[in-house]
């Protein structure tokens, strides 16, 4: 067998053996037959809650097994059609099954990466929130490229996206923007991105083209499922409702539609611009909801409450991730010393591989930079 050939074995095998002890594959039948018991009580749906939640779980759990299965499978029959197309000199059975075992380890890293988001709220949609801050007109600019980054990657992965709110810059860009992702993992896949984002250029809005850092804020809560009960006092809440503003012309807002809500305990403000004051309401609460829900699941975990208290302020210091594009090109992640010189793409939405890379640094417990020290 071709060298190639063994090493994409190989790191499948790899990915494999990663994936069963995740998923503590010894108890993996049992847990599944005991899934099938519950469902078989008659009084299970009783509490449709209770029922949903068993439900979610034994497919997901049916889910794994089965693609660790198919990994299996597919990399033995794969193997086997390389033997016999080398038995019988077949060039053509060699190409096809070689690549399909080379799409195979693609496949077999992306789940293993996938099985890392088993947090408590990883596989929910998620709220995104961009917001500038040191740089002034250079800094709205900065926080419209970070938001058309993260629209272009949730686009590629098939996640539906929705503006919920935008207030423009006074000279160009962007000062903030929200939106709702949703897709599976959206939240477990962008939670890593909360933080301040620094970014090293030559100004197009300077005369004498001199480099500039700008910084903005990126913050992600994830979307409060149904079942999540999240009481919110009537007292606690002030409701504002005010004047959109918008690019101007026909369409502009000309009603108080805009809602604004603020939770008095702790600070924390949501807001919605659609069309319909009773939708923005109902917008701006799930929101609210969804943070409050982020403060307790920060709580819970001393790893995402110590990395929301690193954010700080949108300036020097603070930063988890540079983006420098003057007077050389790299994005380099700041916990994990990811680095990679293809600016270009990870502005054009490519945030896979830096993602991967805090996912595995949580999993681990050290940031890869870490590890090559060791």
């Amino acid at each position: 067998m071709r060298a190639e050939v063994q090493n994409n074995v190989d790191a499948i095998a790899k990915s494999v053996a990663l994936l069963k002890r995740r998923l503590d594959w010894e108890t993996a039948a049992h847990r599944l037959e005991e899934f099938n018991a519950m469902i078989e009580d008659p009084t299970l749906w009783d509490n449709p809650e209770r029922a949903q939640k068993l439900m979610r779980d034994r497919q997901a759990l049916m889910d794994s097994i089965e693609g660790i299965k198919a990994l299996e499978r597919d990399t033995s029959d794969n193997v086997e059609m390389i033997e016999l197309g080398e038995m019988e000199e077949d060039e053509e059975v060699i190409s096809e099954a070689e690549a399909a075992l080379a799409a195979l380890v693609e496949t077999a890293a992306e789940k293993e990466l996938e099985a890392l988001l088993d947090g408590e709220a990883d596989g929910n949609d998620t709220f995104l929130e961009i917001n500038s801050g040191a740089g002034g007109t250079e800094s709205c600019d900065w926080a419209s490229m970070l938001a058309r980054m993260y629209v272009r990657w949730a686009e590629k992965r098939g996640y539906d996206v929705e503006l919920q709110s935008q207030s423009p810059g006074e000279e160009a860009g962007i000062k903030s923007a929200a939106y709702k992702i949703s897709g599976k993992n959206a939240y477990g896949w962008l939670k890593s991105e909360s933080g301040v984002h620094r970014l090293v250029r030559i100004s197009p809005y300077d005369s004498s083209a001199r480099r500039h850092t700008s910084f903005c804020s990126v913050w992600v809560y994830p979307v409060v499922d149904d079942n999540i009960e999240i009481e919110v006092q009537p007292n606690d809440i002030r409701i504002d409702t005010y004047r959109s503003s918008g690019a101007g012309g026909q369409h502009v807002n000309t009603t108080d539609s805009a809602v604004r809500i603020t939770h008095l305990p702790t600070g924390i403000v949501t807001t919605s611009s659609e069309k319909s004051q009773h939708q923005n309401r109902d917008i701006a609460m799930k929101a609210l909801k969804s943070r409050l829900y982020q403060m307790e699941l920060d709580r819970r975990n001393a790893d995402i409450n110590a990395a929301h208290e690193a954010k700080g302020d949108a300036g020097w210091g603070n930063q988890i991730r540079s983006y420098v594009l003057q007077p050389y090109q790299m994005v380099k992640d700041l916990r994990t010393g990811f680095e990679t010189s293809d600016t270009g793409g990870v502005l054009d939405g490519a945030l896979d591989g830096v993602m991967a890379s805090v996912l595995a640094s949580d999993a681990s417990g050290k940031s890869r930079a870490d590890a090559a020290n060791d």
